[in-house]
């Protein structure tokens, strides 16, 4: 009993420790993901077992890799600005961090967030399994297949609808519908509590005038960007992939999302900043309480992203954040919403230069057409000149107002900081917790979500978790699970330190020229001349969306589209439709 006792536990530990060996490659290297590993690890099965090795530590080496990836990928994302598709969001957070000289406590809370998405996912994996599995069980995944494209189109827009940019609509519109304001016999007024925040609105009129500052602009454009991107990526699909040097599992998505999310990002650290200021060694894990809610919140919306495909952690973290932005706003009028994907525009602005900002603006509206606000009247250069000074003196008031309720001690910078590294710790929950629950559904319904999970399940018997007891395979796996995430908080730590001292010695856009050329090698090794050429495209796309204005995240559509289109053509072929 003793004996065979040890046996495994030192299978266990042999599992994990080749498992976390590769993880912090695939963690550290740009492009290379924990997936590629999974497959070749699935094409040498047959030679590891030739030579002794049980197919337990593969199993666990596979799952030791991926848990070690997910703590490590920030690394790239926030110090170097070459992401996978689950780190994205952290670009823009992670690269205020580094340009302000506090990486370290980014990375703090970083491998804080993981760490707890990992505590958080474990025991949600019962309940996980109460709702989605059967006898006993609700099999809500039965039901979940008739509604998942409908499912996946409601999440898609509800993260277009969460678009705040605020964008002009042609000058061809704004003048074809300057017309388009009908009076209203008697005001419309609403006004009801929620919470501590108050919603009022007044309509005196039926305005569907487009003007140069409209929310529903930017959704639109948000749109046309997830679109485009979604055909871009149905094109992507459909290319062949081959890899010149015979290197297996060639996938053009590779190419296409490092274009989009990584080099692209790169190209704007190299135009925007020079160099690294002097970091702060702000080591020291964040307390775990403030984070609690939000970390718990992650791993209940990584319950639902890791049944879904096409759902990465970038969306899950939007929908957290979102959701966060939302709920501050009812408890606090004054509540200032995390910006977690585009530059801050007037966030940096002091009270003066925002009625500057807004004198320059209404001047621009005096000799242009009407303008859109959604909570203002529209003047025009015409019709309505005489109430104009009245509308501009109550905007004016309005940001008087402001500038003089604004403390002098208020430090905006902080407030940003603070949000940014909340955002960061959030997105590493999301992306460890979506990765624990990814193993928990494929034992709970037999569905692999993840490439890793993929090649779990071709070279590993799964014994389905069909009775309250849990399978003593699962039970292992999920003890590596625990061990790795363990084991990175110290190694990512020491990793970054390591990272932060070469941002010393090598200058920045040395640095970024060398990550784009080492990503454009792999591609080229992984998928010939036509990965480069998707590279170049991505790249293209993704250099879009922080000119607008708008999420990067929307180029999530890359996947989400093609899905969304198989998913609804098989349920209406189901019909006879097709």
């Amino acid at each position: 009993m003793l004996e065979t006792y040890l046996h495994d536990l030192f299978w266990l530990f042999m599992a994990f420790g080749a498992g976390a060996i590769l993880g912090t490659f695939t963690g550290l290297i740009p492009g290379f993901h924990v997936n590629n590993v999974a497959l070749i690890a699935v094409s040498l099965t047959p030679i590891a077992i030739g030579i002794g090795l049980p197919l337990d530590i593969i199993a666990g080496m596979i799952v030791s890799c991926g848990m070690v990836h997910t703590f490590l990928n920030y690394i790239p994302s926030a110090l170097v600005g070459a992401p996978d598709d689950n780190m994205a969001l952290a670009l823009l957070p992670g690269h205020r961090m580094l340009v302000t000289g506090q990486a370290a406590q980014g990375v703090a809370y970083s491998a804080r967030g993981s760490q707890m998405g990992m505590i958080m996912a474990i025991p949600l994996l019962v309940v996980a399994r109460l709702l989605f599995g059967d006898n006993p069980g609700l099999n809500w995944f039965e039901g979940s297949r008739d509604i998942l494209p409908w499912l996946l189109l409601s999440i898609s827009s509800f993260l277009l609808l969460t678009e705040t940019t605020r964008l002009p609509w042609p000058s061809i519109l704004q003048k074809a519908t300057s017309w388009m304001r009908i009076p209203l016999p008697k005001p419309i007024r609403v006004s009801f509590p929620i919470f501590a925040y108050r919603y009022e609105r007044e309509w005196d009129a039926i305005d569907l005038r487009l003007g140069n500052s409209s929310r529903k602009a930017g959704i639109f454009v948000a749109l046309c960007f997830f679109l485009l991107s979604g055909f871009y990526g149905w094109a992507v699909f459909e290319l062949p992939a081959r890899s010149p040097v015979g290197m297996p599992s060639a996938t053009l998505l590779m190419p296409s999302l490092a274009g989009l999310f990584g080099i692209a990002n790169l190209i704007d650290i190299y135009v925007t900043t020079s160099e690294m200021p002097k970091q702060e060694p702000n080591w020291e894990l964040p307390p775990m309480k403030p984070l609690a809610i939000p970390t718990f919140l992650s791993a209940v919306v990584s319950s639902v992203m890791a049944i879904l495909p096409g759902m990465t952690a970038a969306q899950a973290t939007v929908v957290v954040m979102s959701m966060r932005n939302i709920a501050g706003r009812l408890r606090d009028p004054n509540f200032i919403p995390a910006d977690f994907e585009y530059s801050p525009s007037n966030r940096d602005m002091t009270p003066e230069e925002m009625l500057a900002e807004r004198r320059k603006l209404f001047m621009e509206e005096i000799g242009g057409g009407p303008i859109e606000h959604d909570d203002s009247e529209v003047i025009t250069n015409t019709s309505e000149q005489e109430n104009f000074e009245e509308t501009v003196l109550t905007d004016f008031e309005e940001l008087i107002e402001i500038a003089e309720n604004t403390s002098e001690s208020f430090d905006e910078n902080e407030k940003t900081s603070t949000q940014d590294l909340e955002v960061i710790a959030v997105l590493s929950s999301v992306n460890t917790a979506v990765t624990v629950m990814v193993l928990g559904f494929l034992y709970m319904v037999g569905r692999p979500r993840s490439g890793a999970a993929l090649a779990l399940n071709m070279i590993y018997p799964i014994d389905i978790w069909g009775t309250l007891e849990p399978p003593s395979d699962f039970v292992r796996l999920v003890a590596i699970t625990i061990i790795a995430g363990l084991f990175s908080v110290p190694v990512m730590i020491k990793l970054s330190k390591g990272m932060l001292k070469l941002h010393e010695l090598i200058p920045l856009r040395t640095m970024v020229i060398s990550v784009i050329v080492f990503v454009s090698a792999l591609v080229w090794f992984s998928t010939g001349f036509i990965g480069l050429g998707v590279l170049v495209i991505g790249t293209l796309m993704g250099l879009m969306p922080p000119r607008i204005g708008i999420r990067r995240s929307h180029g999530m559509g890359i996947i989400l589209v093609p899905i969304m289109v198989y998913t609804f053509a098989q349920q209406f072929d189901g019909f006879g439709f097709i």
